[in-house]
């Protein structure tokens, strides 16, 4: 298959790196914007409990196995010259022959899902700082990690682009943007939150609503009332 970039055997590590730099250059001089550039950090291209996290979901993706590879190469080489996060969309620009746009759309956590993170978490997670540091118990990093209902994205709520030649659905650079995020979760953990669309804060807030069974949460008011022989709507 006929590679479109400039990433071949051919260049050195160090070509690699300056072609990226200089396309880099070229870009900001030319915009005058502020680029945010993303490099591997580590041999596992992350090192922080989010960003290594981040990486190990993409890497149980079936349908990405064969080009994470290429793209964590492309990372370590510099090629990734500028990654932001929002809610729900990932933007990034990587270096080949020439500059690539990517565009990362994951869809919001499902409220239902969160809902019941949050239940299954009230009270164990001792503050915002553990849960930034990932400093969880096994049972916590269990729920928050888990496949198909924990904070991670599903390969189905995840739409990837990118306006290079190649035709695979997960290319070169799409790979290098995947494993950028990690690599970007280790500057800012609470991005991760912020790209899933959800509130870190309600996961250790202690909300005792969030920890009861949802039918003591709906107790009705007027039996109440009648328990404690007050007016709870008057009040």
């Amino acid at each position: 298959m006929f590679d479109y970039d400039d990433y071949n055997p051919v260049r050195s590590v160090g070509e690699r790196k300056a072609l990226a730099a200089k396309l880099a250059k070229q870009y900001a001089g030319k915009t005058g914007r502020e680029l945010h550039p993303v490099t591997a950090n580590g041999r596992s291209s992350a090192k922080s409990f989010w960003g290594k996290a981040w990486c190990r979901n993409i890497e149980s993706y079936q349908d990405y196995e064969s080009r994470l590879p290429r793209g964590r190469s492309y990372l370590k080489n510099g090629a990734v010259i500028d990654l932001n996060i929002e809610p729900g969309l990932v933007t990034a620009m990587v270096a080949g022959s020439e500059l690539y746009q990517v565009k990362i759309a994951i869809d919001p956590l499902d409220e239902e899902r969160w809902n019941a993170i949050k239940r299954a978490c009230a009270g164990k997670i001792g503050s915002l700082i553990d849960l930034v540091q990932g400093k969880l118990s096994d049972e916590i990093i269990g729920i928050l990690c888990a496949p198909d209902t924990g904070l991670f994205p599903l390969p189905d709520e995840i739409r990837l682009d990118c306006d290079c030649p190649d035709w695979a659905d997960l290319c070169k650079h799409l790979a290098a943007v995947l494993y950028g995020i990690g690599a970007k979760l280790d500057e800012d953990p609470g991005l991760f939150f912020v790209l899933r669309g959800v509130d870190r804060n309600e996961l250790f807030e202690g909300d005792l609503a969030a920890a009861l069974p949802s039918e003591a949460a709906d107790l009705d008011a007027a039996a109440l009332g009648d328990a404690f022989g007050i007016d709870l709507d008057t009040l």
